[in-house]
């Protein structure tokens, strides 16, 4: 097989034999070839290659922009994502008991979303205390009402001797028993009012015991004091009636880990399920310590994954970093730890990607494309430019790189002529333009695909 048949084979998508010229659509004749007939078309050499639409969805051709970049200071540096913090939600148990897990390793869970239930004998004990407070309170109720009422009665009885004694009094007579009485009843009152007191402060510290033995079950459960004294319509409150104690999420995530064995008998302060926020991540990597000092004015972070099928050069997420507390001194280098402003799919704890920050200078930004839009073709490298004016068509270009070792970050690689801010370059694909553009080591000057994937060169 000689090497024109090897590069048609090598683009061919499908397993398609390349068409005849006489079999070629109407826009295949704006090309050179002989026709059937003997009679020449000439056309003049050109750089252009067409891509139309079914050719790149053939190919898998896909664009890049062009970007203003400081390529020259550019420091790209490598790490990885970790979780934060405060990303983690350990739910433990609150008092001893068995355990029944409603949940399994890496499911996805909302908040409010029962995660295990357990039975204790402790929260017999706990709902046992609160009925013994609230029965208190209860008969220090009715030692104030009856406190009261005796004091009432008391009053009532002063208020008809003293009418007794004043229509005696009215007639002269002087009824000595009467007037006892009225003095003895009088100096009971005193006592009467002190003991009403006594009861009403008895009352007040029930209902204080009350109130902190539902605080410290509430505690237990780690539950709102409110979900143990609702009630549903005429019921007993829910302390009365809850058997079952079931923990919740306090927020939304994937099960992390499940700690014990379902049906387990787990101690007061045990670990059972830990909930973890896989999109609350930072990300950490380390830079040299002696370009610390031109970092610390950097205000341009992005992280960028590593270059794959799944995400092209220009893949990126602006971020925000800091500088770690400590240095390494066998390594020299200090660390950072970025933010990302958005989240992404493919920011998962673990995952490793790249921090591209901006060193302070003075250079202005250049045009620059991805590294991997720059093809080897011999001596020379080139790229493929679509046209602005033809989006079905791109041309390629030799490119007039930057003087190294400024003109390439290992991501992206600076252009000085040829192309203008807003263009579009080929990315996926180039290498298939790149071989169908050569032939035995010289270029060829230009040329089409057929929509099976297949090429025609311009002769």
């Amino acid at each position: 097989m000689n090497a024109r048949s090897l590069i048609i084979t090598v683009l061919a998508v499908f397993p398609v034999a390349m068409a005849g010229c006489g079999d070629r659509s109407p826009v295949d004749t704006e090309h050179d070839h002989t026709h059937t007939d003997g009679r020449m078309e000439a056309a003049g050499p050109t750089n252009r290659v067409e891509i139309p639409p079914v050719v790149r969805d053939n190919l898998g051709i896909t664009f890049a922009e062009v970007e203003r970049r400081h390529v020259s200071r550019t420091r790209r540096v490598p790490g990885r994502f970790e979780l934060l913090p405060t990303a983690r939600r350990e739910h433990r148990m609150m008092i001893s008991g068995h355990v029944e897990l409603l949940v399994e390793q890496y499911d996805a869970v909302d908040a409010g979303q029962p995660l295990f239930r357990f039975r204790s004998a402790e929260w017999s004990s706990l709902q046992s205390e609160i009925v013994t407070a609230e029965q208190d309170v209860h008969q220090a109720e009715a030692a104030v009402r009856v406190a009261e009422a005796t004091v009432n009665e008391t009053e009532k009885r002063l208020e008809i001797h003293r009418a007794r004694l004043d229509a005696l009094s009215g007639a002269e007579i002087r009824r000595a028993d009467l007037e006892l009485q009225y003095a003895e009843t009088e100096a009971s009152l005193a006592r009467l009012e002190a003991e009403r007191d006594q009861q009403a402060t008895r009352l007040r510290a029930a209902r204080v015991q009350s109130d902190q033995a539902i605080t410290r079950a509430a505690a237990a459960l780690n539950m709102p004091r409110e979900a143990l004294l609702e009630r549903d319509g005429d019921s007993q409150p829910r302390y009365r009636t809850l058997d079952a104690v079931i923990v919740q999420a306090a927020e939304g995530g994937v099960v992390e880990s499940i700690a014990i064995t379902n049906g387990a008998y787990v101690e007061r302060a045990a670990l059972v399920v830990t909930i973890a926020s896989p999109e609350r991540v930072r990300f950490r990597a380390s830079i040299l310590q002696s370009e610390f000092n031109r970092a610390i004015g950097s205000s341009a972070a992005r992280i960028v994954p590593p270059q794959s099928s799944d995400h092209g050069a220009a893949e990126r997420v602006d971020a925000t970093f800091t500088f770690g507390l400590e240095a390494s001194p066998q390594q020299r280098t200090i660390e950072l730890i970025a933010i990302a402003r958005e989240h992404r799919p493919w920011m998962r704890p673990g995952v490793s990607a790249f921090l591209e920050i901006t060193l302070d200078g003075t250079d202005r930004p250049e045009l620059a494309i991805p590294r991997s839009a720059l093809m080897k073709d011999g001596m020379q490298h080139v790229f493929f430019r679509r046209d602005p004016r033809d989006p079905n068509a791109a041309i390629r270009v030799e490119a007039d790189l930057g003087p190294a070792p400024g003109n390439d970050d290992g991501r992206w690689v600076v252009i000085r002529s040829g192309l203008r801010l807003g263009d579009e370059v080929v990315l996926n694909g180039a290498y298939e333009l790149m071989l169908a553009t050569q032939q035995s080591g010289s270029t060829m000057q230009g040329g089409h695909f057929h929509p099976d994937g297949t090429w025609h060169a311009d002769h």
